[in-house]
C-alpha cells in the first residue's frame, strides 16, 4: 500500500481541485537513474495501465505501476510547508540507501542505474 500523511492528502486534494478533471488521479512510480540507482516520480494521470496497483485514501485515487510497486510497497508520502517553499517527501521502508536530496534510492533487491550526482 502507498499512503499519504494528512498534510500530503490535503495538498494533493488542493492540487487535484486545481486540475478540474474528475478523471485525474495521482500516479506514483520509480525509474532507473539518480545518484543511488532509482528516482521517484509523482504526477497526475488519467489512464490506467495493465497491472496497475490502485489505492484510495481520503477520496484520492493513488495508482502505482506493477514494476514500481515492488520497490515502493509500504511507502508514505508527506508534504511540508516552509519559509523556503513546500514539497513532498517520500519515506520508503524498502530503501537501504538514498542520496542527499532524497529523490534517489536503492533497495536490497535492486540497485537500479546509478548516475553521477549534480552537486
Amino acid at each position: 500500500m502507498i499512503t499519504l500523511t494528512e498534510q500530503a492528502s490535503l495538498k494533493v486534494k488542493e492540487m487535484l481541485a486545481a486540475e478540474n478533471d474528475p478523471n485525474m488521479f495521482l500516479r506514483v512510480g520509480v525509474r532507473p537513474g539518480g545518484c543511488s540507482g532509482f528516482t521517484y516520480g509523482i504526477g497526475w494521470d488519467k489512464e490506467m495501465k495493465e497491472g496497475d496497483e490502485t489505492f484510495t485514501q481520503d477520496g484520492i485515487k493513488i495508482v502505482v505501476d506493477q514494476d514500481s510497486y515492488l520497490y515502493i510497497k509500504g511507502t508514505e508520502i508527506d508534504y511540508k510547508d516552509s519559509m523556503m517553499g513546500g514539497g513532498f517527501s517520500i519515506h520508503n521502508p524498502n530503501a537501504i540507501a538514498s542520496c542527499g536530496c532524497g529523490s534517489s534510492f536503492k533497495t536490497a533487491l535492486a540497485k537500479g542505474k546509478e548516475e553521477k550526482c549534480d552537486d
